[in-house]
């Protein structure tokens, strides 16, 4: 069996002896010697060389992507026999690290703090004497309350961090109940959570049906010193409701990790928003334990058994 591995990631992979492992370039074609592939591991490949791939690896039976969101992938086009799985869990330590870098960073207004370093300016209004427990306004996670919407892998590891610093930690799913020891309400009761949450942390991958799922309505919901996190998926946010909703004060803030286009065009005017936090989707970008679930799932695929992260086409 032939193997092709990505350039854009170094795995140091402990594979069958019958398994050839072939490197390439992910900005380029497949070599026409390796179209022969088999199994096929992506990561940061460009759209144009995924749907290349697509059309040119007659053999292939799996495709690997060590993306948690699967959505690039299955927009290529691989034939419906192509068994595709996700890199679901190999991204949650470094997402949740840095979500919870900027939920801290919105309440304590570093965005604010940063723009008056840069100025020189001694922004006395953001030290000295602060309220103890300050109201109508996020700037402690101490009795905060947050939503995560899209209580995946990611959330669960999420979760106890936010809770150790106080806050209150709902859920928000297609299927209720209990997760990880935290409640999980379905998108029924969304309007209920948004009217008292604090922080909207937005996990959703992009598909059809998530596809501005954050957009004027839901906005209208929050309450007006509320923040909106997004590291999941650009397209699940409609950025000119929440452009509209941040000029307008109906939101206090965003920090946003993913945009519906990338990389995020410069007449945006989400740069030039104060209480807009932007990051260039920087918060996964390691996947963590890939080489153990390449190996899982070659393995698998050999057998006959059920490999892990089916993405359902």
């Amino acid at each position: 069996m032939k193997l092709l591995l990505p350039d854009s990631v170094e795995l140091d992979l402990e594979a069958p002896a019958d398994v050839t492992a072939v490197r390439y370039a992910v900005a380029d074609p497949i070599p026409a010697e390796h179209t022969d592939a088999e199994a096929l591991v992506v990561w940061g490949n460009p759209g144009h060389q995924l749907r290349d791939a697509a059309q040119r690896m007659a053999g292939l039976r799996w495709v690997q992507t060590l993306a948690a969101g699967p959505d690039a992938v299955v927009a290529a086009g691989f034939a419906p026999d192509v068994v595709v799985t996700s890199g679901r869990s190999l991204h949650d330590l470094t997402v949740a690290e840095h979500t919870l870098g900027l939920i801290l960073a919105a309440a304590r207004r570093l965005n604010l703090l940063v723009r008056a370093q840069v100025g020189h300016r001694w922004a006395g209004e953001l030290g000295g004497l602060q309220p103890v427990a300050p109201t109508g306004t996020f700037r402690t996670l101490r009795g905060a309350r947050v939503a995560i919407w899209g209580f995946g892998g990611i959330a669960a590891t999420l979760a106890p961090h936010l809770a150790a610093l106080g806050a209150t930690v709902t859920g928000i799913a297609r299927t209720p109940g209990d997760r990880s020891g935290f409640p999980v309400v379905g998108t029924a009761d969304l309007p209920t959570v948004l009217a008292t949450t604090d922080v909207l942390v937005m996990i959703l991958p992009a598909t059809d049906e998530t596809a501005h799922a954050l957009g004027a309505e839901q906005l209208a919901l929050l309450p007006a010193h509320a923040w909106v996190v997004n590291v999941g998926r650009g397209a699940t946010v409609d950025e000119s409701a929440l452009l509209d909703a941040l000029r307008s004060g109906r939101l206090a803030g965003a920090a946003l990790d993913v945009f519906e286009t990338e990389p995020l065009p410069a007449a945006s005017g989400l740069w030039d928003e104060p209480n807009v936090i932007i990051t260039p989707h920087a918060a996964g970008g390691r996947p963590i334990g890939a080489a153990a679930l390449i190996v899982e799932n070659l393995l698998a695929l050999r057998s006959g058994a059920p490999l892990r992260n089916v993405v359902d086409r």
